[in-house]
């Protein structure tokens, strides 16, 4: 067996995925985006524009979040509220040479994201498509498996990716199967002895991941205390990707001017659970390092204020274009 997996390049089928403008509208809103955001929320035309055409609301530079595909596979094509759990039973088909695993007992590992262009504020008139495969199955023992997979979204026949999604499931007390262990993660930890060049609160609430599951993220651990109860963590618990969003968001606001455009790739480690009202605090550094395209290497590190580190590893290559004085949100 290779240091991989059996399961190493296993493809699934691709899924057709679909979204329309309220969906980007939503994402940007339920992770943190402000009325000084407006093209993410909600696009203003200049006075003269909206004399001559009233009914248009949607300015030309409304834009879509780049994080918000990372939502895809859970929605796919569907508006409508979903059976979480028999939803990714019926999707992950199993894997060759690796046991059953149970999806009602899974946690975000670590999740990469590289932007190649920009996706369309709406899958209206094209035919989109997720392109998934198993890069590595590793046996953890009995703490349980990792699962880690690639993801691309692409137009149906192209070979034109608009992002790829890099991401790593925990099944939790599923391990012991025989599987290798997997290789040893790589570390991106903040500059040594330099102070954040920024620190960003964003304040949840008891139904902030009420909100944020109507992306598509129906998971019921995020919404009823039973399952949570059920795997140890005394109730309910936010969505691992809405730290992972919310964070993305500030990065893009407080080093990118909230241009979309201006972030190539986001990555981070899920390190420990989020409670609702919990109070998320973003430590920030820039590095100066640039590659040939201007592309700066940033650090960052998210934990609740006053415990634990809930995102670690965080990196991004970014154009930084300033450096906003924002440290607060609330959602």
């Amino acid at each position: 067996m290779s240091e991989k997996g059996a399961g190493a390049g296993h493809t699934y089928p691709p899924d057709a995925v679909q979204w329309l403008k309220r969906d980007v509208l939503l994402f940007a809103y339920s992770v943190g985006a402000t009325v000084d955001e407006l093209h993410l929320i909600y696009p203003p035309r200049d006075k003269l524009q909206v004399s001559l055409t009233p009914t248009k609301e949607l300015h030309p530079q409304f834009a879509a979040l780049p994080t918000y595909p990372i939502l895809l596979p859970f929605k796919k094509t569907t508006q409508e509220v979903i059976d979480f759990y028999a939803a990714q039973s019926s999707s992950d088909g199993g894997i060759p040479g690796v046991p059953k695993l149970d999806s009602r007992r899974v946690l975000d590992g670590e999740r990469r994201m590289i932007f190649y262009k920009p996706i369309p504020t709406t899958s209206e008139g094209k035919s989109f498509e997720v392109r998934r495969n198993v890069v590595g199955v590793y046996d953890k023992g009995k703490s349980g498996t990792v699962v880690e997979t690639q993801m691309d979204l692409a137009e149906k026949g192209s070979e034109e990716i608009y992002c790829s999604m890099i991401g790593s499931g925990f099944f939790v007390g599923q391990g012991n199967w025989g599987g290798p262990k997997g290789p040893k993660g790589v570390n991106y930890p903040p500059p040594e002895g330099k102070k954040p060049d920024v620190t960003y609160e964003h304040q949840t609430q008891a139904e902030t991941a009420h909100l944020y599951r109507l992306n598509g993220d129906y998971n019921p651990l995020h919404a009823t205390p039973e399952p949570g109860q059920a795997m140890g963590f005394g109730g309910a618990i936010m969505h691992g990707l809405y730290s992972w969003n919310t964070t993305a968001h500030a990065l893009l606001k407080l080093l990118g001017g909230s241009d979309p455009g201006n972030m190539r790739e986001f990555a981070a480690r899920f390190a420990s659970p989020v409670k609702p009202g919990d109070c998320l605090v973003t430590q920030i550094w820039r590095t100066g390092d640039k590659d040939a395209q201007g592309w700066e290497d940033i650090r960052f590190v998210t934990s609740v204020k006053g415990g634990k580190v809930v995102l670690s590893n965080g990196r991004s290559k970014m154009k930084v274009v300033g450096q906003r004085k924002v440290t607060a949100s609330k959602l």
